[in-house]
């Protein structure tokens, strides 16, 4: 995979000494090669000392940055002083990615006119400019920090979630597999708003699905391999080979609608008419699809899909659609979350186990081969979901845990205890601001890189369900 790339800006004023440059440029590049990332950096002949000052000079790195257009994921600007702003914004303002304001500390000891920096204070007139001029930007704490320093390492990988979230959301498609269940008007989105946010829609009808599985032989190359695929990937010692055979038609049929049409996420409708006609239940192959990286979310969740990508994106793992579904026991800060066996591999505790989905065998006995069966493990978890309306999309962050607390072998499908502090009053939250029975989840404490990401970038409504 290819490593995330910084462009490097370093601000200059007519009295910095030239060895405040040089070090600084040293010091960035060792703190961004060092956390493991790739960089670019203006020549440092290109201006006096290889930093900008003047309006020219930042055109002129205007210019180069320009020459290097998708080379880089986002900009750290390095102030190792109190820096001219106008050449900054003459430089940035059309960067079109996630920009990182870094300001260098002064030391005790040398507050002197010789070595005093002043970043400090110059921070605010660059953040200034750039709230002028409507070019967004990123701050973090510390106000000012040392590139070598840890907490600037810490800065360095939240900003590189950010970047990911930000260019990854900005432009994708998804591939809606099927129509909205008549049943489910909880999961209605607006088609138009999304291609207001960037996100592309592809639409294909169920039946044309059924066709391509039916004209698939069962011994066509791609249905054997991925049945070998699916086999390895979690339990089916007791799926009838029939069945299995039938799941590894969809699931190719599948891919081939993400290959074709460069689907980035898909939404399925997973029921009933699968169970009706084509005798399974297709669970296990959304658990596959995002376990490998592919958004995949059910019931034609497409708002879920959405969120699901963008915690994809900032946690570099596999997201879950899940049902806020039961309480757990008296305790009210804890909930169960889950679904029918959609969950990823990877955040589960154990290998699933492919079963026959207990809800459909209840009416039609045999029809719900499909549903991998299990527990979602204990990890530090950040949850999400939003929705479409009168043009906009609204969307909340918020933080938890997976526990290991026991759900009881017989509780169906896959499922995982969730401490979730002051829960009542968020779901007070979520419910009067019209959010869905779904939450999506991920592995990792990211919310502040999504709000960062969508509210100041993306231009999502972020709303706060904390209390």
């Amino acid at each position: 995979m290819k490593k995330q790339t910084f462009a490097l800006y370093f601000g200059n004023r007519g009295f910095m000494p030239a060895e405040l440059i040089e070090g600084a440029r040293e010091d960035m590049v060792k703190a961004v090669t060092d956390a493991g990332y790739e960089y670019i950096m203006m020549d440092k002949d290109a201006t006096r000392y290889g930093a900008v000052e003047t309006r020219d000079e930042g055109r002129i790195y205007a210019n180069w940055l320009k020459s290097h257009e998708g080379e880089y994921d986002g900009v750290i600007l390095c102030m190792p002083i109190f820096v001219d702003e106008n050449g900054a914004i003459a430089a940035l303002q059309d960067a079109g990615v996630p920009i990182l304001m870094q300001a260098y500390p002064d030391e005790i000891g040398k507050m002197d006119f010789q070595h005093r920096r002043d970043a400090y204070c110059g921070k605010f007139s660059v953040t200034d400019v750039f709230e002028q001029y409507r070019v967004p930007y990123t701050v973090m704490t510390p106000h000012v920090v040392h590139p070598l320093s840890p907490e600037f390492a810490q800065n360095l990988s939240d900003f590189a979630g950010v970047c990911r979230v930000v260019n990854g959301m900005k432009r994708f498609t998804i591939g809606c597999i099927g129509a909205r269940t008549t049943a489910f008007k909880t999961v209605r989105f607006d088609e138009l708003t999304m291609q207001r946010h960037g996100i592309n829609v592809e639409s294909f009808d169920l039946s044309e699905l059924f066709e391509l599985v039916r004209a698939k032989s069962d011994d066509d190359e791609k249905v054997v391999a991925k049945k070998a695929v699916l086999e390895n990937y979690t339990d089916f010692t007791n799926v009838p080979e029939d069945k299995k055979i039938m799941l590894s038609k969809i699931s190719v049929v599948i891919d081939e609608y993400i290959k074709e049409y460069r689907l980035d996420a898909v939404s399925l409708r997973c029921w009933n008419e699968m169970e009706t006609y084509l005798r399974v239940c297709p669970c296990v192959l959304i658990s596959e699809l995002n376990d490998r990286g592919i958004v995949a979310s059910c019931e034609i969740d497409m708002c879920s899909a959405i969120t699901m990508r963008a915690l994809s994106l900032a946690t570099q793992g596999p997201a879950a659609c899940l049902d806020w579904n039961n309480n757990y026991g008296n305790d009210p800060d804890k909930v169960i979350l889950f679904h029918c066996g959609s969950t990823a591999q990877k955040l589960m505790a154990a290998k699933g186990t492919v079963t026959s989905h207990k809800m459909f065998d209840k009416g039609d006995p045999g029809s719900g081969w499909g549903s991998n069966e299990g527990r979602i493990a204990s990890f530090p978890m950040t949850f999400s979901n939003c929705k479409t309306e009168n043009g906009k999309i609204t969307i909340y962050f918020s933080e938890g845990e997976f526990t290991e607390d026991i759900i009881e072998k017989e509780f169906f499908g896959c499922g995982g205890v969730a401490h979730i502090d002051n829960l009542q009053n968020k779901l007070i939250k979520l419910a009067r601001g019209g959010f869905k029975h779904h939450t999506t989840v991920a592995n990792g404490h990211v919310k502040a890189i999504l709000e960062e990401a969508f509210k100041y970038y993306l231009g999502y409504d972020v709303v706060s369900i904390e209390v």
